[in-house]
């Protein structure tokens, strides 16, 4: 499978089913968007040295990912479709995850200036 189409060349790319839409398309702005944090958070696990973040960070990756593919995909294509893989189970999953994070951090008293460390100044980052 080739990693380029040539179909892009005039301003337009396809949605998954093959629906043709501006490359400026708020679709095409969202999962560009996604891509771009899901690969920053690559980048984050490469050099963390964290497993525990690192197993959520992976499990946050391939949740970006489904997301990014629903907002690719227009719900007329396939009414299976129309069913989000993200759902309150995952998010809630996230909330916890931070809850438990921030139970051993001080209580916060100002704003937060991104820094302490490359990992921790990545994660600002993203």
């Amino acid at each position: 499978m080739k990693i380029y189409t040539k179909t892009g060349d005039k301003g337009k790319t396809s949605l998954y089913g093959g629906r043709r839409v501006a490359k400026f398309d708020e679709r095409v702005e969202a999962y560009g968007t996604l891509d771009e944090l899901n690969s920053y958070i690559g980048i984050i696990v490469a050099k963390s040295e964290f497993p525990e973040l690192n197993k959520s960070l992976n499990r946050i990756q391939k949740e970006l990912f489904d997301v990014g593919a629903d907002i690719a995909t227009p719900h007329d294509i396939n009414q299976k479709l129309k069913q989000v893989r993200v759902t309150d189970k995952e998010v809630n999953l996230l909330e916890n995850e931070i809850d438990n994070w921030q139970e051993n951090l001080p209580p916060l008293t100002n704003f937060i200036l991104p820094g302490g460390s490359e990992v921790g100044s990545m994660l600002h980052h993203a």
